[in-house]
This record gives structure tokens, C-alpha cells and sequence, in this order.
């Protein structure tokens, strides 16, 4: 067959990165039936040959000799005269065999073929590429930044495939400029005006746990699970794990000797602290571990309402919050209990008073905030200073300033 600008075309479509060669065939064949439907009404009597080794192609048409004057149908039948022509050698009634020239179809109907074929080889590509990384959601990928834009990075994978990692799945301290190696976990994946849109994370619960299989050989084995991971991503995480081996204990493994398995994880997430907490069905014990490092004195649970009160020296109260509220929070979330702590105030000095007792004076939204952060005695929030209150409350200075004023009258 001639080798025109369509076979040409087609050496670039059969190396296309997401088609297997069958699949690309396929479609070549179809392209190539549809012009012949064309052309001759019917393709049913035509053999399409696709080279899979070096993509040339050859088309061979079948019809029956017949007596001049007896066809009837030009697309099936032959009269001899013509098929003298074609072969000398043919007789009424054998099968005259000949092949299509590509330049037999119009320079049009080729153009129009290659536009098919493109449209079709790009239809299939995005099919592949969206089905490819459906079955991939949940697993960590490796990129390079390829542009930066406010909202938004894309990311191309080692096949060159764009990936999106929008600024609300980033870490707040992630800052990349294009050429970056990057890695995060793909989140989902969406057609979007038939385009795939895989979007990608580094803020999911997923990220992290895959990160924990990789650095972790007993969680990718399956000796020890993880029950579940919350995370305040970029500040603190917590992972409760258990083992299914007792001679293994889960939390070690996974901080591995001196932290040398967390660090590297610690690092990818831009120095997020990372909790881990051995997981148990005791509601008490499990909370009491979820508030870690903070050390409680004693636990008051409501099973009903999912509520826990905590109580803890006056020292331990702001462990157990957090920096931000971020421990008691993240904590609240691991347990599926609300938490509320408390200074235990038994060993205290019997003058301290609660704040309730200053609800003349002081509005009850203000005396709320303060209970908030774990003060809920005139001296807890004596200890603090007006720095430390404004930053771990919703108050003003002022309104700081004029609270403490009123508490430390009291003492006067």
C-alpha cells in the first residue's frame, strides 16, 4: 500500500503512552471500516490487515466474477471484463481479490479519517488515564511541580500526566517552585467536561498512613493496624495502632529506635508533631492516652452523651490542650468523645475561687472562654499572663487586662 501522510500519522498514534498496541489496532481497523462503509455502502467482503510491527496497514477486497451484464451489486459482484483487470486469470464465478489504495479514497475522506483517528486516540487516552488512577486513589504518587499558580499546583507524574494539588490540600507550611519533587496521596478522581481531573493530597488521613506502611515494614505486613489517624495538618497528628503479636509492641515499631522510622515522616509533613497512641477498647485508658503528654489525675465518663470530664493538676492543663487547642482537640476526635478538663484543685490552696463566683462582674461568654483554655479559678488565670491569654483566647487586651484586674482584687 502507498505510504502516505495518513500511514505516516499513524507511526505517532501507535506509540501513544496509555494505549496498549490491540487497543491501538482496534481503532485504527474501525477508522478504516467506517471509510470503506463509505465508499462502497458495505465493508462485510473486506479484510483490514494492521501491521502491529511497524503500523503500516493493508486493505483487500473480496468480490464474485460474474457474466457482463449480470451484476447486480457493484459492492459484492464484479462483471469479468473488470476482473480480467484486476487478475487475467479469473473465471466467472472465482473470487476477484484486489487491493485499496489509500489514494482510491479522496484526499478529503483521508483528512476526515485522521481526524477521527485523533479524536478517537485521544478519547481513549483520557479513558485510560481516568481509570488508571480510579484504581489508584488512596495510594502515595511521586511528581514534579510543573506550574505554580494561587490556587493550585499541577503536578505531572512519571508518564507526564497532570495532576492538581489545590492549596487547601497543602500543608500551610508546603512551598514548592516549579521543578520540585513532590509527594502526596491521590484524594480523587472526576471527569470534567470529559477531561480527567485527578486531584491529589498531602493534608488526608490517607497521606499519612501510607507514609507509616512505607517506613513501617510490621503496618505493611500487617502485624500491627492502624485504628484510625486525625490530624491538624502541618501542627499535630495523632495515630492510635494496635498489634496483632503481643511480642510486638505497636508503638515502638512504629517510632522506630531513637525515632529514626517517625523522623522521616515527621519531615515530609514539615515537622508535624505526631502522636502515637496504643489502642485500646477501654474508653478511659484510650483517653487518657489520646491527651498524651499530659498526665490526668482522674476521668468522669457520660457513655451516653460521649462526653469525658478530665481533671489534671494545674500544671498539667495546658499539655492537655495544646498549643492553639490542637491536643484536646485532635484527641476529642481520636476517641469520638467531647472533652472537657478541669484543674484539680483538691491540694490547691482552699482560697482560690472559681470563676462562676466573679459572674457579677465578669460576663459569662468571658468566663466560658477562659474555661475553655482550661482556667475556671481566679488563680489559673492568675498564672498567666495577658500575652498568653489573648493568645490562646478569642479576648482582647483590654478585655484581658480588666479580668484580671478584677481577680487579683480579690486577693487583696
Amino acid at each position: 500500500m502507498s505510504n502516505i501522510n495518513l500511514i505516516d500519522s499513524f507511526q505517532e498514534f501507535k506509540q501513544f503512552k496509555n494505549i496498549d498496541r490491540p487497543t491501538m489496532m482496534s481503532v485504527l481497523e474501525d477508522v478504516f471500516r467506517s471509510m470503506l462503509r463509505r465508499k462502497y455502502g458495505t465493508d462485510e467482503n473486506c479484510d483490514v490487515i494492521v501491521n502491529t510491527e511497524n503500523g503500516d496497514l493493508e486493505i483487500w477486497r473480496t468480490r464474485k466474477v460474474m457474466e457482463d451484464g449480470f451484476s447486480e451489486d457493484d459492492a459484492l459482484e464484479v462483471e469479468i471484463s473488470e476482473a480480467k483487470i484486476i487478475d487475467p486469470e479469473l473465471e466467472v464465478g472465482d473470487d476477484a481479490i484486489e487491493l485499496v489504495t489509500l489514494e482510491s479514497f479522496g484526499r478529503r475522506a483521508i483528512l476526515a479519517a485522521r481526524q477521527t483517528l485523533v479524536s478517537k486516540v485521544l478519547e481513549l487516552e483520557k479513558d485510560e488515564i481516568f481509570k488508571k488512577y480510579k484504581d489508584r486513589v488512596g495510594e502515595i504518587i511521586v511528581g514534579e511541580v510543573y506550574q505554580v499558580w494561587k490556587k493550585e499546583l499541577m503536578v505531572i507524574d512519571d508518564e507526564g500526566n497532570e495532576l492538581i494539588l489545590p492549596k487547601t490540600e497543602q500543608i500551610p507550611a508546603d512551598f514548592y517552585k516549579k521543578g520540585d519533587s513532590i509527594r502526596a496521596v491521590v484524594l480523587k478522581v472526576e471527569m470534567l467536561n470529559s477531561n480527567p481531573r485527578i486531584i491529589i493530597s498531602r493534608i488526608a488521613p490517607s497521606f499519612l498512613q501510607r507514609l507509616f506502611e512505607l517506613e513501617v515494614p510490621e503496618i505493611f505486613d500487617g502485624l500491627i493496624v492502624i485504628k484510625k489517624i486525625v490530624r491538624e495538618p502541618g501542627e499535630r497528628a495523632k495515630v492510635a495502632v494496635e498489634s496483632f503479636d503481643d511480642r510486638i509492641d505497636p508503638v515502638g515499631a512504629c517510632v522506630g529506635m531513637k525515632g529514626s522510622r517517625i523522623h522521616g515522616i515527621v519531615r515530609e509533613l514539615r515537622n508535624e508533631n505526631i502522636d502515637v497512641i496504643n489502642y485500646t477498647n477501654n474508653s478511659s485508658l484510650y483517653i487518657q492516652r489520646a491527651l498524651s503528654p499530659a498526665k490526668i489525675t482522674t476521668i468522669k465518663l457520660d457513655e451516653v452523651r460521649k462526653h469525658a470530664s478530665v481533671f489534671l493538676n494545674p500544671d498539667q492543663v495546658s499539655l492537655a490542650i495544646g498549643k492553639g487547642g490542637h491536643n484536646i482537640k485532635l484527641a476529642g476526635k481520636l476517641t469520638g468523645y467531647e472533652i472537657d478538663v478541669y484543674r484539680d484543685t483538691k491540694d490547691e490552696d482552699d482560697e482560690d475561687v472559681d470563676l462562676e463566683e466573679f459572674s457579677d462582674e465578669i460576663e459569662s461568654w468571658i468566663i466560658d472562654e477562659l474555661k475553655s483554655i482550661g482556667c475556671d479559678t481566679a488563680k489559673s488565670v492568675l498564672e498567666l499572663t495577658v500575652d498568653e491569654l489573648v493568645k490562646r483566647t478569642d479576648l482582647e487586651e483590654e478585655t484581658v487586662k480588666d479580668v484580671l484586674s478584677i481577680l487579683r482584687a480579690e486577693f487583696e
